[in-house]
C-alpha cells in the first residue's frame, strides 16, 4: 500500500527558552553597565576638560585671603638693558610645570614709584597659579598712556622672549597698576581688547570715560584717596564702562591712595578672584564676586554686574 505522509510535528517548546530570555536580558543589562562604566571615565574627563585652565585646589575664603597659595614660586630679574619699551622688572612664577602653562599679569607702579612699591603682589599672586611681572617704567614720571604702552611691551617680552615664556599661555593675559599705573592698565586694555582682565588700583587718569573697553575690569578705589579721589577717578571710570561688560567697583574703607603699596588682604582677595575668574575662566571663584559683597570693615562699597557672563 502506498504510505501516507504525515505532517511534520512542530517541535515542543523548549523549557530552556525562558532561561534564554532571562539570560539575554541579564546580558543586555550587563552590557549597559559596561557601557556606562566605559563612558564614565570619558564623562569625567570631559567634565574635567570643560575648563582646562583651572589651577590649584578648590578655593575657600581662607585660601584666597592667605598670603601664599598652593604653588611654590621662584623669581627672576629682568634688566632694563635687555629690554625695550619698558624699564625691566621682576618675574614671579610657579616652579612646578606639572599643571602646564599659566595665565599671566603685568603690574605697573604709580607716579614717581618703582616696582618695589607693588612687589608684594608678585609672589602672592604667583603662588596662586599665575606668572606675574612687576615692572619699572622708563621714567618714574611717565603718564598713563605711556604706562599703558609699557604694560603691553612687558607682556610681549614675557610671552615671546623671557626665560619663562614656555610657562605662559599667551592667550590668557591681564594688566594691573597703581595710580598712574592703574590709569595705564585702562589704556592697555583699550589698546589691546584681547586682554582677559584689567585691575586699576586707586587709578589716576585725565581720561574719565572708557566706553571702548572690552576687557573685564575691576576698578579699586579708596574712600580716603585725596590724590585720585573716587568721585573724580575710580567711580567715573567704572560708571563709563559698557553696561554689557563684566565689571566691578570695589571701594576700600579706611584706605588712602597709597594703600595698594602695602600687603592688603582685601585687594589681594578680590584681585585674585577677578584674575582667576576671567584669565583662567575659573567659575569656582565666582562665589567670591557674586552675590555682590556687602559693606564691611574693609569695604565701603562694592558694585558689579552679576552673574558674570564671560
Amino acid at each position: 500500500m502506498p504510505q501516507r505522509l504525515l505532517p511534520a510535528r512542530r517541535p515542543a517548546p523548549s523549557p530552556s527558552r525562558p532561561r534564554t530570555l532571562t539570560g539575554l536580558l541579564t546580558a543586555a543589562a550587563a552590557a549597559t553597565g559596561l557601557l556606562l562604566t566605559a563612558l564614565a571615565p570619558g564623562a569625567q574627563a570631559t567634565a574635567a576638560a570643560a575648563n582646562p585652565y583651572e589651577r590649584g585646589p578648590a578655593p575657600t575664603n581662607a585660601s584666597i585671603e592667605a598670603t601664599r597659595g598652593p604653588y611654590a614660586t621662584s623669581q627672576t630679574s629682568v634688566s632694563s638693558l635687555l629690554v625695550s619699551g619698558f624699564g625691566g622688572g621682576t618675574i614671579y612664577y610657579p616652579t612646578s610645570t606639572a599643571d602646564g602653562t599659566f595665565g599671566a599679569v603685568v603690574i605697573s607702579p604709580g607716579f614717581t614709584a618703582y616696582q618695589s612699591s607693588i612687589a608684594w603682589l608678585g609672589p602672592r599672586l604667583a603662588s596662586q597659579g599665575f606668572v606675574v611681572f612687576t615692572i619699572d617704567t622708563n621714567t618714574t614720571l611717565d603718564q598713563p598712556d605711556s604706562r599703558g604702552r609699557q604694560l603691553l611691551s612687558a607682556l610681549d617680552y614675557l610671552t615671546q622672549r623671557s626665560s619663562v615664556r614656555t610657562r605662559v599661555d599667551a592667550t590668557r593675559l591681564g594688566v594691573m597698576g597703581h595710580s598712574m599705573g592703574g590709569g595705564g592698565s585702562l589704556e592697555a586694555a583699550k589698546s589691546r581688547t584681547s586682554l582677559k582682565a584689567a585691575i586699576p588700583l586707586t587709578g589716576w587718569n585725565t581720561d574719565k570715560t572708557w566706553p571702548e573697553l572690552r576687557t573685564p575690569t575691576l576698578v579699586v578705589g579708596a574712600d580716603g584717596d585725596t590724590v585720585a579721589p573716587v568721585a573724580t577717578h575710580s567711580k567715573p571710570f567704572y560708571e563709563s564702562l559698557p553696561g554689557s561688560l563684566d565689571k566691578a567697583y570695589l571701594e576700600l574703607r579706611g584706605a588712602s591712595h597709597f594703600t595698594p603699596n602695602s600687603s592688603n588682604t582685601t585687594i589681594a582677595k578680590y584681585s585674585l578672584s577677578w584674575l582667576k575668574r576671567f584669565i583662567d575662566s575659573d567659575t569656582r571663584y565666582e562665589q567670591f564676586l557674586c552675590p555682590i559683597p556687602g559693606p564691611s570693615l574693609t569695604i565701603a562699597e562694592y558694585r558689579g554686574t552679576c552673574p558674570h557672563t564671560s
